[in-house]
C-alpha cells in the first residue's frame, strides 16, 4: 500500500514540534516594577522634561512607558490634555533604570506622530498599574 508523503511526514512533524513546545523553557520571572522618584522640570514653552527611575524593568519599553504616564498625567494635571514625545534617553546600571524624557503639553491634538490623548493615556496607565503624576 502506497500512503501520501503528508502521511508520512506529518507525524514525525508534530513529534517535532512538540518537542520544540516542551523545550521552550521555564516560565519568564514575573514583573514586579518598582517605580521611583519622579522630577518634573518645565522647560518653557509647553515644553517639559521628565527625570525618573525605575527598577524591576524588563528593559526599556517599561521605562518609555512609564514616562509616558507620566507625561499623560502631567498634561491632565494642567488642563492641556494632550502631549507629544519629544525624546527619551534611557540608561541602566546595576539593575536601576533612569530616562530623560521630553514632551509638549498642550490643550490642542499637536501635529505629529507620536501624540498622547492624555486621557485615555492615564485611563490605561492605571489599567496597567503605571502610576501618573
Amino acid at each position: 500500500m502506497v500512503r501520501p508523503v503528508a502521511a508520512l511526514i506529518l507525524p514525525g512533524l508534530v513529534a517535532g514540534l512538540a518537542g520544540c513546545a516542551a523545550a521552550a523553557g521555564p516560565d519568564p520571572a514575573p514583573f514586579t516594577p518598582a517605580y521611583g522618584a519622579v522630577d518634573v522640570i518645565g522647560l518653557g514653552d509647553g515644553l517639559v522634561a521628565f527625570n525618573l527611575s525605575m527598577t524591576g524593568a524588563r528593559g526599556p519599553q517599561d521605562v518609555v512607558a512609564f514616562a509616558r504616564c507620566q507625561a499623560a498625567g502631567f498634561a491632565l494635571q494642567s488642563d492641556a490634555g494632550f502631549a507629544r514625545h519629544l525624546r527619551t534617553k534611557i540608561d541602566e546600571e546595576g539593575g536601576i533604570w533612569r530616562a530623560d524624557a521630553v514632551y509638549t503639553i498642550s490643550s490642542a491634538l499637536p501635529r505629529g506622530l507620536r501624540t498622547i490623548d492624555a486621557e485615555v493615556t492615564v485611563a490605561d496607565c492605571a489599567e496597567r498599574g503605571i502610576p501618573t503624576v
